[in-house]
């Protein structure tokens, strides 16, 4: 009686969580691992997040440390970099949706058009690959590939053409750095557009060829609006971290020559808070990085619902 008495004191959500906890329990056991993972290494960590306001020296701690409010934020806004930055991460980032992120889609449909099942597990695995390989090999195949004696000078020379300096040449490192990344996660991308192509019911491409549709009416009536709400959840979370351009990737490539282009916010943070250990300054500037994140995912999200009904949340 006294347990029937506390579930009727709680409200409605709570005891449909009771239940479902109850009939489900091994399902919410798997689960805690995953959520234990996220508290302690997503959530916990953001107590540190206080440090952009403060100015923080690491023998008196976080707590210790005076607090200075906006001082970073402030001298960020003004620097030099600030303008450089900004440009140089959105550019990266527009070119890499618009040209990086209908790439695997692509492949995935034309993936499905292919009949030879040979062919296409050949296709599949060629493409999958390189998102194996290591950062450091990859890049180290783009410096090999692109430097004064290697293969795409090479090339060039071969067709009468003159060597180029890629490598130092701000104006080729956007090329380099979004054509790499499509070739290294065209494949892996490709699955889960892949994944949504086989859940289209078969019964639609018969009633279409009975009609008289041929394939490319049946991909457009039929294959494309069946991936369509995956592809727009595809595409808001691509937006939600627009601005998390990888500092790998480009620290790995990345010169004084070509800074002007290929210096982004994630590799600015870098070098201030590991290099030159200014760990308040580069924490603002990544906090604000995050921010302008969740907005672009709140933005892209209502604007998804507005037009489509299709939503992450």
């Amino acid at each position: 009686a006294w347990r029937m008495n506390q579930r009727e004191s709680l409200p409605a959500p709570w005891i449909r969580l009771a239940r479902n906890i109850q009939k489900y329990r091994i399902v919410y056991l798997m689960a805690l691992p995953v959520l234990a993972y996220y508290i302690l290494f997503h959530y916990a960590p953001m107590y540190g997040a206080s440090i952009a306001f403060k100015h923080y020296i690491p023998s008196r701690g976080i707590q210790a440390s005076a607090w200075v409010g906006l001082k970073h934020f402030d001298s960020f806004f003004r620097s030099y970099y600030f303008e450089r930055l900004i440009r140089n991460t959105l550019l990266i980032s527009l070119y890499s949706i618009v040209f990086g992120f209908p790439a695997p889609i692509l492949l995935a449909l034309l993936l499905n058009e292919v009949k030879c099942s040979w062919y296409k597990r050949t296709v599949q695995t060629v493409t999958y690959l390189p998102h194996f390989l290591s950062m450091t090999v990859i890049c180290g195949m783009i410096l090999n590939f692109f430097a004064s004696g290697g293969v795409v000078n090479s090339i060039l020379t071969a067709l009468g053409g003159e060597k180029r300096a890629f490598l130092l040449d701000p104006g080729y490192f956007r090329s380099i750095y979004i054509g790499s990344d499509i070739w290294q996660g065209v494949g892996w991308g490709s699955i889960v557009s892949l994944a949504a192509l086989s859940g289209i019911d078969p019964a639609l491409y018969e009633a279409a060829r009975i009609d008289g549709a041929n394939r490319f009416r049946q991909a457009v009536h039929i294959t494309i609006p069946g991936i369509l709400p995956t592809i727009v959840v595809l595409f808001i979370l691509r937006v939600g971290s627009m601005m998390n351009v990888g500092h790998e990737k480009i620290i790995l490539l990345y010169n004084n020559m070509i800074m002007e282009t290929a210096d982004v916010i994630s590799t600015f943070v870098y070098r201030k808070g590991l290099l030159d250990a200014n760990y308040s300054y580069s924490a603002a500037v990544g906090l604000f990085n995050s921010a302008i994140n969740f907005g672009l995912v709140v933005l892209t999200n209502a604007l998804s619902r507005a037009v489509k009904q299709t939503t992450l949340w």
